[in-house]
């Protein structure tokens, strides 16, 4: 069923080729098994049969969020008893999505991370701290753990939080690798400088990104990614994925956008009508999912905002690629004519030295509109006019920003609908 990575390399007839393949199978398979699509194809008049290539998905109407919210079970595609393990969507833009996996998708899952971990160059010489969550049926640590078992790579699963720990098992087991969310790493090094840590001395060559950007449209390192590498020689690999594709787009050691293994999907960037938008031109991402047993999804919605990178990679791959994500659809920002993304906001308060913390909060105004707060934490010698100024000059409109207690600030970025640290709060009335 998988190549091990030989198609990465391969030219677009070849690809063209494997593709359409393994369309035709996922496409037959969710016909078979899946209430959602059975539906969906006949009262779109789609024959799944006649669906040839990738060039024939537009006759199929795309799957949404909203979808798999309300008619979850409708998607799952095996019985209970071929179920190996449940997992879960964070409920970061709604009600969260039950996601089931078979045998055979947890083997997929282990193989799609093998592949990004290849594209890193990790082998089984390295050791991998994974500072993350591997419970609360979160898919991405699961899949990190199986991907570096597979790859013969040792896993350190230290979890998230607590840098006094994170920095001694770095030194006492040699970590060689970490995947992290880059604010923490971020943490980790004042940590270290305010504590006389010698983290240069370290074995960790390389870190796994996840969660946020550390690059921004043009590909270059933003500035968190620039506050990491500035003082820590090590490479920065990002990766982007969600629990409902069981697939990663990531970074090889050219940092030129996450690679689409086509192996286990094909990717498009989609228009406001559904329609196929042309690489390089910024849409939203959609997915075709081939190989999932359990809960095949054909041309999702992520709601991610991207383009497609087409051009080889300097690594030698000639399959395309993913940019950074602009920002979520569902997140969008109307204040005062301006239009907003939760990443450029972020980008500019991560510049800011005044600040310790912050949080972004997204309401109805008093004329149905979007209003704006910026929660800050500051540093001990942090000034809020100062940060209020930078923000402003920054964003050219004027939210409201207000000085918040980091503790305070903590509890607010906490949702006990989430497993998930989130530094946007939408309390939006629909």
């Amino acid at each position: 069923m998988y190549s091990n990575g030989q198609l990465d390399f391969s030219d677009s007839a070849a690809l063209a080729a494997y593709r359409n393949a393994r369309l035709a199978e996922s496409l037959q398979h969710a016909a078979n098994h899946s209430a959602f699509y059975r539906k969906l194809f006949g009262s779109a008049g789609v024959d799944p049969a006649k669906i040839r290539s990738t060039d024939d998905l537009k006759l199929i109407p795309p799957t949404t969020k909203r979808d798999l919210q309300l008619f979850n079970s409708d998607f799952f595609c095996v019985p209970p008893k071929r179920i190996a393990e449940y997992t879960s969507t964070s409920g970061t833009l709604g009600a969260p999505v039950v996601v089931p996996l078979s045998e055979n998708d947890l083997q997929r899952l282990a193989f799609n991370e093998y592949l990004s971990f290849v594209k890193m160059g990790l082998s089984d010489e390295d050791v991998l701290q994974l500072v993350l969550t591997l419970d609360k049926q979160f898919m991405a640590g699961m899949a990190y753990y199986h991907g570096a078992r597979r790859i013969g790579a040792a896993t350190v699963r230290s979890g998230p939080g607590v840098p006094a720990m994170q920095w001694d098992t770095v030194f006492r087991l040699g970590t060689t690798a970490l995947a992290a969310v880059p604010s923490f790493v971020v943490k980790l090094l004042d940590y270290a400088d305010a504590n006389g840590i010698n983290y240069a001395g370290s074995k960790v060559k390389r870190i796994l990104c996840i969660g946020e950007n550390i690059r921004g449209a043009d590909l270059s390192l933003n500035l968190i990614g620039q506050k990491i590498v500035s003082r820590w020689n090590v490479a920065l690999h990002s990766t982007y994925a969600s629990t409902e594709m069981q697939t990663a787009f990531t970074e090889c050691s050219a940092g030129a956008g996450g690679h689409v293994h086509p192996e286990l999907l094909f990717a498009e960037i989609l228009d406001d009508s559904d329609n196929p938008l042309p690489d390089g031109e910024t849409g939203e991402l959609a997915v075709t999912l081939f190989g999932v047993e359990a809960m095949p999804l054909i041309r999702y919605r992520t709601g991610d905002l991207c383009r497609i990178v087409s051009e080889p990679c300097k690594c030698g791959r000639t399959v395309s690629r993913i940019s950074p994500i602009v920002g979520r659809k569902g997140q969008m920002v109307k204040l005062k004519g301006t239009t907003l993304y939760p990443p450029a906001i972020f980008e500019i308060l991560n510049g800011c030295e005044e600040i310790e913390d912050y949080a972004v909060e997204v309401s109805t105004g008093e004329l149905g509109t979007d209003a704006l707060t910026v929660y800050l934490a500051l540093k001990p010698d942090g000034s809020l006019a100062a940060a209020e100024s930078h923000l402003r000059s920054a964003l050219r409109v004027r939210p409201e920003v207000k000085a918040c207690p980091l503790a305070e600030l903590r509890d607010m970025q906490c949702s006990e609908a989430s497993r998930k640290t989130s530094r946007f709060i939408d309390r939006r009335t629909q």
